[in-house]
């Protein structure tokens, strides 16, 4: 007995030192996991020090919206495959929080890693950036290389300094597009398209090799306008002659020959830059505004991102309340379905429309528009469900960024107003299809397709068939119903007839200035204004609130989201996204038009789409 008793008591002690153990391991995991969700959700707002420059460094492409869901776009950027872009409204919040703020002493405008965006958002942060120095702090921009984009906005700077290397490059706006049609006639492929409107130029790279005519013509007007309106933006922030930036494009060559090469030069000899430094030449000056960060060797600064979490921008100006004016942006190209940020889902759209519809504490909405178009069915969706939100009392007024043209443009129709800035891109009132069939490539290869149907349309639609005469019909007799729908659409909400519509339609682009004389749209004016206008609809008074309506994030997706941003914290703080290069950029546009008609998914395969990009 006490031999087993000895036992029993040796296993009973090793079991009671295992079950311990488990037990602690499990109170350590536990404590690991609090730990780690206290991490996550912690407070970690940086802090501003006493005197600081804030430095404005856009990354990418300036948006009006994110491309992505937020946490698919978090883990991209950790891995290194997220598409570079800095959201419009960050900029515009942190520099309106900065301009009040006497910690900040001054702005810098780091904009080595700017890619570009629409003409109409770079004269917006340029107006804010005029509103900025009526404070009386410095505005000093630095790069290595200004293109059209930086300089626009380095322009309207203090001091502009360009690095003994650098170069000015501005040579005005070009509408470029690769054409298709020699390489598909190659590859036996029937590229069937059907369009109405001269103008309506999204298809012509399928189906010729040049630039039409009519596109030419047309492009050429607004090409126009937005060139002379970027020259008069520099001229006047620079203080220079109205011909000073023509002059500079047109001589560069001989120019550049009398500086023996030397780009930094001609831009300091034209007036373009304040001085030819070094980066260590200009930490120098930037420690003389705002002070020295011992640690770092360089001066007190903050960036944009971290500046406007500590200031918590967005809460400031978006109060509670009862009385509120509702933001919807709608960006991207227009499809169907549930679509995520940074493309106009008609189930997603209609779905935050109708909460807006609902929600009593909104009073009015402005819809915020930067989209080229896209599926004609979904731009109907979505605009009958704004003509609700109308009809149930609160006021639509729709505010034109870079682009609204084509869907864009359709879906801008219920609103009471349409506000637009005289460099948007707008109209392109027109319709196409196109349905590719490779039949013939596939002869070629040896492959034939035969099969029987219970009717003459039976099989007509594959794309592995030659279209039939009555498939031809029945694509080009619904595009031209749908023209028609599109000039009811527009004669009906602009107060014209079906005819005068016609005469500015036919898929023809127009600036925001001559969409204004042609009575496209209502008034010229920023987001800002639009917003008031909104309010005063409304009959709000002047301390109405705003509230940005879009989808919210779910717990999980709150948790994964803060994990990828404090994982990305742990590598550096900075986005792991690879910069493309010059080869990788003219693979994309090679690309683009064909990525564009994989995600085009119109039940009817007819789209409301403008090609509206400039170079």
């Amino acid at each position: 007995m006490s031999m087993r008793h000895s036992i029993f008591r040796f296993f009973h002690g090793v079991w009671r030192a295992l079950d311990g153990l488990r037990r602690a391991l499990h109170l350590i995991l536990l404590l690991v996991v609090v730990i780690f969700l206290l991490a996550l959700f912690s407070s970690d707002i940086p802090v501003v020090p006493d005197s600081a420059a804030l430095v404005l460094a856009p990354r990418g492409v300036i948006v009006e919206q994110l491309t992505g869901d937020p946490v698919g776009r978090a883990f991209a950027e950790l891995g290194g495959d997220g598409q570079q872009q800095t959201l419009l409204s960050d900029l515009l919040d942190s520099l309106r929080a900065a301009q009040d703020d006497d910690r900040i002493q001054a702005l810098v405008l780091d904009l080595d890693e700017l890619i570009g965006g629409g003409l109409s958002k770079l004269q917006t942060l340029g107006e804010a950036i005029d509103e900025f120095k009526s404070s009386g702090k410095r505005v000093i921009a630095v790069s290595g290389f200004y293109g059209q984009h930086q300089y626009l906005l380095a322009a309207h700077a203090d001091e502009v300094y360009v690095h003994p290397f650098g170069v000015v490059f501005l040579d005005g706006y070009g509408y470029y597009r690769t054409y298709y049609k020699e390489a598909i006639d190659k590859l036996l492929i029937d590229w069937n398209v059907f369009r109405v409107g001269d103008y309506k130029s999204y298809a012509e790279p399928f189906v010729r090799d040049d630039m039409s005519p009519e596109d030419e013509r047309a492009s050429l007007v607004w090409l126009n306008d937005l060139w002379s309106s970027y020259q008069v933006d520099v001229t006047n922030a620079r203080e220079l002659n109205e011909n000073a930036i023509d002059a500079y494009v047109t001589n560069m060559v001989p120019r550049l020959r009398e500086q023996h090469g030397d780009t930094a030069q001609l831009a300091l000899e034209a007036g373009l830059v304040d001085g030819v430094w070094h980066f260590d030449q200009i930490g120098e000056r930037l420690i003389e505004l705002v002070g020295e960060d011992e640690e770092l060797g360089t001066f007190r600064q903050i960036v944009h991102e971290d500046y406007l979490r500590a200031v918590q921008a967005k809460e400031a100006v978006t109060p509670s309340g009862d009385k509120q004016v509702g933001i919807i942006v709608a960006a991207g190209t227009i499809l169907e379905g549930e679509q995520p940020p940074g493309t106009i889902g008609s189930d997603s759209m209609i779905g935050l429309i109708r909460e807006a519809r609902e929600d009593e504490s909104v009073k009015a909405v402005v819809l915020r528009i930067d989209s080229g178009g896209g599926s004609s069915f979904a731009s109907e969706v979505i605009r009958r469900e704004l003509e609700m939100l109308r009809q149930s009392g609160k006021p639509v007024v729709v505010s034109m960024s870079s682009v609204a043209a084509s869907g864009g443009y359709w879906i801008a129709m219920p609103a009471n107003e349409i506000w637009a800035d005289e460099t948007t891109l707008t109209g392109s009132i027109g319709i196409v299809a196109m349905f590719p069939t490779v039949q013939r490539t596939l002869d070629k290869l040896g492959l034939n397709v035969d099969g029987v149907g219970t009717t003459h349309l039976s099989g007509q639609f594959r794309f592995d068939r030659e279209l039939s005469e009555s498939a031809r019909d029945i694509l080009s007799l619904s595009i031209r119903n749908g023209y028609q729908d599109f000039l009811r659409v527009v004669a009906d909400a602009r107060g014209k007839e079906i005819g005068e519509v016609h005469e500015v339609a036919g898929g023809r682009v127009w600036s925001g200035a001559d969409a204004l004389e042609l009575g496209l749209v209502d008034q010229l004016g920023g987001f800002e204004a639009a917003l008031d206008s909104a309010a005063a609809l409304a009959g709000l008074s002047e301390d109405y609130g705003i509230r940005y309506i879009e989808k919210e994030l779910g717990i999980g997706e709150m948790i994964a989201l803060r994990f990828a941003t404090t994982a990305q914290a742990l590598t550096g703080g900075e986005p792991m996204t690879r910069r493309r290069g010059a080869v990788g950029q003219a693979v994309d546009a090679l690309l683009g038009d064909f990525a564009m008609l994989e995600r085009l998914n119109d039940p009817r395969n007819m789209y409301s789409l403008c090609f509206c990009t400039i170079e």
